[in-house]
């Protein structure tokens, strides 16, 4: 068949059989990935009637939302969970050591992550693969289950949106601003269930760290997966990871698309979310001068080297406002290794920003930096709901690392661009 979306020609080519969207095929993940929420989906497992993983290579777990455990009940679901990897011969496990870090930037600095593959995870943001010209999409725990029981899982094939964008990104402008401005266009539910592929001029202009921004928040838009075809930058970091032995798999040039959208990159100021969708965007410059309370710089959004980088550009040689804590929050213990090598974290402790170790735990409110009621945060993060970070009486902003650290020296939120020293957009 040709005129195929990737959606179509990976499921397609899993499967075995020629497809379309609206189809549903039973494939074979090559990778399932699950992290803290693996505890519960060993219950389901055991009920499943099955002893044994069918394929336990194929499993990887990554301890990152609660480490180290915040309760009894989070240190208890890790025992659980070391047991079981023990007891089915799982290798690829990251405990809570150097070793590891947010599970979506380890699995990709693993090289896990490699074009023309289909992973699936116990996480929304298993999207975040994409940025690797792989179909990666979240699944439940109970489909997780089923998958180490059997190996396999029924998959509807998604429709596909064509979201292209061209032009130059102007300065202090970012993914994360691109990411926002477009959620903001076409809504939060403005891909459901659809797979989402990103292509243009900007795009193939972008680092992969920044193309991972995309992909990452492609889950925010309802997408089941976000695609960005691989190239000379993909294969160069799976090289790095030592990754080999991998297929990529393109859209053909005439795939018939659901929708195309195009995009202006000129036209993309710096961008905020404001609190309680992440849909309620505005350009930064509408909503100076709010005061916040603290500042998170990290998670699997924002939290890899090229983001540290850039808000230590800003903050070198300044000072955060005494009004607002800055919490930074490496992505992997690898990317706060490189940190620590270039200086990077040497110049945030000295502007004031308390570094944490590599993980989830802001983010979702699990522990490390919980709001009070009232309070309001400025997050790198990729969700703002009300409760998001522990407190349903508090208030999420989110927006770029560039954004977080001039606003964390003004105490109040701020356009990038009025900071001098502000780094521009990492190639």
């Amino acid at each position: 068949m040709t005129n195929l979306t990737f959606a179509e020609k990976i499921l397609g080519k899993k499967a075995g059989k020629d497809v379309s969207a609206g189809d549903i095929v039973v494939v074979s993940p090559d990778i399932v990935m699950s992290h803290d929420n693996s505890s519960a989906i060993i219950q389901k497992f055991k009920k499943t009637g099955y002893d044994k993983i069918k394929y336990p290579d194929r499993i990887v777990i990554v301890l990152d939302h609660t480490v180290p455990p915040a309760t009894s009940k989070y240190a208890n679901n890790h025992r659980a969970i070391r047991n079981f990897v023990k007891e089915q011969g799982i290798k690829n496990f990251y405990d809570i050591n150097t070793q590891g870090g947010i599970c979506h930037q380890v699995v990709s600095e693993k090289g896990y992550a490699k074009p023309g593959t289909l992973i699936l995870g116990a996480d929304s943001h298993t999207t975040t693969y994409g940025a690797f010209g792989v179909f990666s999409a979240g699944i439940g725990r109970s489909e997780v289950a089923a998958i180490w029981a059997t190996g396999e899982i029924w998959l509807k094939v998604p429709e596909t949106i064509k979201i292209q964008v061209n032009g130059k990104l102007k300065e202090g402008v970012y993914a994360k601003d691109l990411a926002l401005y477009i959620i903001g266009k076409i809504g939060a539910d403005g891909a459901l269930y659809k797979s989402v592929e990103f292509t243009g001029e900007t795009i193939s202009h972008l680092s992969q760290s920044s193309r991972m921004v995309l992909s990452n928040m492609a889950a925010e838009m309802g997408a089941k997966n976000g695609y960005i075809a691989s190239d000379t930058k993909t294969y160069k970091w799976l090289k790095e990871a030592g990754a080999e032995d991998y297929e990529p798999v393109f859209a053909d040039k005439d795939a018939k698309y659901e929708n195309i959208i195009q995009i202006d990159a000129n036209e993309i100021p710096p961008m905020i979310a404001k609190p309680h969708t992440v849909d309620n965007t505005a350009p930064v410059q509408d909503v100076q001068g709010i005061k916040f309370h603290q500042g998170l710089i990290g998670t699997c959004t924002n939290g890899r080297l090229e983001d540290l980088e850039i808000a230590a550009k800003i903050l070198k040689g300044k000072k955060i406002h005494p009004d607002v804590r800055l919490l930074v929050l490496p992505a992997s213990w690898s990317v706060y290794r490189e940190a620590i090598n270039k200086g990077i974290i040497n110049i945030l402790i000295d502007a004031g920003a308390i570094i944490l170790n590599s993980g989830c735990g802001p983010c979702l409110g699990a522990h490390e930096g919980i709001l009070a009621d009232g309070e309001t945060c400025l997050s790198t993060a990729n969700r703002n709901f009300k409760g998001r970070m522990g407190n349903p009486e508090s208030f999420i902003y989110l927006a770029s690392p560039a954004t977080v650290a001039a606003s964390a020296i003004k105490g109040v939120i701020t356009d990038p661009r009025e900071i001098v020293g502000g780094a521009s957009q990492p190639r």
